[in-house]
């Protein structure tokens, strides 16, 4: 009976560990896909406001972010302290929503461009972003932690938008990306945290991180 115990227990640990690997292989792969769109975006951004021309491409140029838009752009300004304070769940939410909507700009952008180049960059850009919320929505089951409800390549309808004059639409397009840059480099710190509480809690000093 003891030796039965023995062998269930050795099995039980045996999984765990499987488990964590895979989680943390999960975590990896995902913070290593964020990286390499980020590196991927600083280019297409350059290229972008040198299209759209002064004053975009200027580089102290920086215009107010609309107030109001149809396709209602997620902010990543969230102060850090409310943003830290999220459970790990919650935020990879947040995040899968926002890369949902970003991705659907993103392809906004790329069909209203005329420059050839710069329209296979961002088809391309949006492939990768595809993989990442797959990456996430892939994390999120790992973790156990419920998606948004939605399977993770839908990107949301778009609503009908207004007729916008020539600056504004090109002001949108700037915040689109800007956005988009300030969400990377979010999610790219939280993966980092992840992967340490995961390897916190691997030594046996915590929770599972959800």
């Amino acid at each position: 009976m003891l030796l039965l115990a023995a062998m269930v227990g050795c099995v039980q640990v045996e999984d765990r560990a499987v488990t964590l690997s895979n989680e943390r292989n999960s975590i990896e792969r995902t913070y290593e896909l964020t990286k390499y769109l980020d590196h991927q975006l600083k280019e297409i951004k350059d290229t972008y406001l040198l299209y759209l021309g002064p004053p975009f491409s200027d580089p102290d140029f920086s215009p107010p972010r609309p107030n109001i838009s149809s396709l209602a752009v997620p902010s990543a300004a969230t102060r850090v302290d409310l943003w830290r304070g999220l459970e790990n769940g919650a935020r990879l939410a947040q995040n899968q929503r926002a890369y949902s909507v970003l991705l659907c700009a993103v392809r906004e952008l790329a069909r209203s461009t005329l420059c050839p180049y710069l329209q296979s960059s961002l088809l391309h850009f949006c492939s990768g972003l595809s993989g990442l919320l797959g990456s996430i929505s892939g994390l999120m089951n790992a973790l156990g932690v419920a998606t948004d409800g939605h399977a993770p390549l839908t990107t949301p309808a778009l609503s009908p938008r207004p007729a916008l004059n020539d600056f504004t639409r090109k002001v949108e397009g700037f915040w689109v990306l800007r956005e988009l840059q300030s969400w990377l480099w979010r999610s790219a710190k939280d993966f980092t945290r992840l992967k340490k509480r995961l390897r916190t809690f691997h030594n046996g000093a915590g929770h599972k991180p959800v």
